[in-house]
């Protein structure tokens, strides 16, 4: 192969939002495959609040991506060459090839897609990652029983419209927290029981009203003051999966006041709560065979909906990326980089 193809590498850490200063787009040849490997051509990129962590060099669950390195991403792409029987030219696979127009991967880590049983954008999303981080944070870490009231913020997102639909399908009730009139009317699509502004004047009232005997599953996706207004709702006992803290991942958005974490330590004594941080790779042996199974029958029977926001176009990779950030998505943030 003699083409070349681009690929977005960290320049600079940023400060705050992303710009295209702290990016270089560089141009290779793309490569030929050695034993065992596939050459793979993007058609879609997943896009995830994550990933704005991995441009940091703070220390975390993952190594940063270092400056020069090809910032990380699963995508769907298709096998144009390969050295290894366990995937055929052609074949449409979920990969890791990151901010790129083409990768190459151990063929061995990649799994093969069939288009003609769901679109396969939703190895991205709803049957990917984040589908699976919120089944296996919810029933593993949130344990809803029945009867029980499960609320999740930025909930129209692709982990949080999960949550709140598998809640539903354990018989828990689920209010969903979101950002404008459009996304809680969306929230209402999803089945929520229960959909809450918290760009609104009193959320903390609205959770009351929402949930007036408590909440005893509260899934965090965002932090700061959603997760102020949500402490003092819950529930002797209640489970906090936490799962990400959107809020201030560009290191702008004003935290929780002075203090409180004092308050969610006495809270945790004396309402006995289970707060847990989890990273959805930690289940993946146990769970994610059952999850491919209980949720590609969901999304077929309808009883899981989805949305998904497919940007055009890998120039508009960062843009979309901040946007996501920003809350300006709706669902599952993907971009369509080949035909």
């Amino acid at each position: 192969m003699t083409e070349t193809y681009r690929s977005y590498r960290l320049a600079a850490r940023p400060t705050g939002a992303p710009t295209a200063d702290d990016f270089d787009i560089v141009s290779k040849p793309i490569p030929t495959p050695r034993d065992g490997q596939a050459v793979l051509r993007t058609l879609y990129l997943s896009l995830d609040p994550y990933m704005r962590g991995r441009m940091d060099d703070a220390k975390s669950y993952a190594p940063p991506v270092e400056i020069g390195g090809l910032m990380v991403g699963a995508t769907v792409s298709e096998v144009v060459a390969t050295e290894s029987d366990a995937v055929a030219v052609g074949d449409v696979v979920l990969g890791y090839g990151g901010w790129a127009e083409y990768s190459v991967e151990d063929a061995a880590n990649l799994r093969v897609l069939n288009p003609d049983e769901v679109p396969m954008t939703t190895a991205l999303g709803v049957l990917g990652m984040p589908g699976f981080t919120a089944y296996a944070g919810l029933l593993a870490i949130g344990r809803p029983q029945e009867g029980e009231t499960v609320a999740v913020a930025a909930a129209t997102g692709p982990v949080g419209s999960a949550v709140g639909q598998i809640a539903k399908l354990k018989g828990a009730k689920a209010i969903g927290i979101a950002g404008g009139e459009e996304k809680v009317a969306l929230l209402k699509e999803f089945g929520f029981d229960e959909a809450l502004d918290h760009r609104g004047d009193d959320l903390r009232g609205a959770l009351k009203a929402a949930a007036p005997d408590g909440i005893d599953v509260y899934f965090e996706n965002v932090g700061g003051p959603v997760w102020e207004s949500v402490l003092p709702r819950l529930n002797l006992y209640a489970r906090v999966p936490v799962c990400g803290l959107v809020a201030n991942y560009n290191g702008t958005a004003e935290f929780a006041p002075a203090g409180s974490m004092e308050k969610v330590m006495r809270m945790s004594l004396t309402k006995s709560l289970t707060i847990r941080g989890f990273i959805q790779s930690e289940f993946v042996e146990a769970m994610h065979d059952d999850f491919l199974r209980d949720m590609t029958a969901w999304v077929k029977s309808g009883d899981v909906k989805y949305q998904e926001e497919v940007i055009d176009g890998f120039d508009n990779v960062l843009d979309a990326f901040n946007a996501m950030l920003e809350g300006k998505n709706f669902g599952k943030t993907v971009v369509k980089i080949g035909e």
